[in-house]
């Protein structure tokens, strides 16, 4: 795999990689942390979903924006990344919180970033060494290179629908791209034209990604030709697809960051339910 590495990867390369902690869970944002500092990776640092990897919520952009860039550059530099540092993220939450760091992170320009297959449980299931030290490191300057094909806002995917010039992805449970049920979000739907793609059938019945093979069976009524516009909730289960979908070999995807969150905050927008 291209942007996943193993745990044996991983242990072989401790001292030699940066590694980063994204465990984070949406109905008690200081759990994570709060695991990190009991235990985590040897020389893992801590990024957090909400305040490091997002931005200030407002009237649009969505539950989990852009983090302000100078900040998020400034926090990468203070975490002894460049452009030359190897970085392996790592979450519990089946690689969705991880595959958010990798996508900034991809956006930015960096090209030597990955995510840990199975996350941090798989990791204390093979035996792998766990600490609670955290260990101080020598900070390093970063310098974004943006690759804004990476990424898609709310007009893209208008023109998206009118033109037809993009496949939309929806990567949310199938009930809530059904507009039966909508736990988080105050409308129910979806975006018109969206095809459904659960983000969690990236992963295999004992939580690692499948092989890019998989995914290529899994995707196949995407063509390989066209812009690939994936969103989910607020931008953030949408990356694990994007993740899937580069594995799979698809080379024109972008996230909606905003994503549905966003959507819904346009009163002029259309919303779909049931099937395509």
């Amino acid at each position: 795999m291209n942007y996943i590495v193993s745990l044996d990867w991983l242990a072989e390369r401790l001292d030699t990689v940066r590694v980063i902690d994204c465990r984070f869970y949406l109905g008690n944002p200081t759990r994570g942390l709060e695991e990190y500092i009991h235990e985590h990776i040897p020389n893992a640092l801590y990024f957090d979903l909400e305040k490091d990897l997002s931005g200030k919520v407002q009237t649009h952009g969505g539950r989990h924006p852009l983090p302000d860039v100078s900040e998020f550059v400034a926090k990468l530099s203070a975490a002894g990344i460049d452009q030359q540092t190897t970085i392996v993220a790592y979450d519990d939450q089946g690689g969705a919180m991880a595959a958010r760091f990798w996508w900034l992170l991809r956006y930015l320009g960096h090209r030597h970033v990955y995510v840990l297959d199975g996350g941090y449980t798989k990791w204390k299931e093979a035996g792998y060494p766990t600490t609670d030290a955290i260990v101080p490191v020598k900070e390093r300057m970063f310098i974004p290179q943006y690759a804004p094909s990476l990424l898609a806002a709310v007009e893209d995917v208008r023109k998206a629908i009118e033109n037809q010039t993009a496949i939309l992805v929806d990567s949310r449970e199938r009930n809530r791209y059904l507009g039966i049920e909508e736990p988080i979000d105050r409308v129910a739907g979806h975006i018109p034209q969206a095809k459904h793609f659960f983000w969690k059938e990236n992963l295999t019945a004992d939580g690692f990604w499948k092989e890019p093979n998989e995914q290529e069976k899994r995707f196949a009524a995407l063509s390989k030709d066209a812009r690939i516009i994936v969103y989910c909730g607020s931008g953030v289960t949408a990356c694990p697809n994007v993740l899937a979908l580069s594995e799979a070999g698809y080379s024109n995807v972008q996230l909606y960051v905003g994503s549905w969150s966003d959507w819904i905050s346009y009163p002029e927008n259309p919303i779909a339910k049931g099937e395509n």
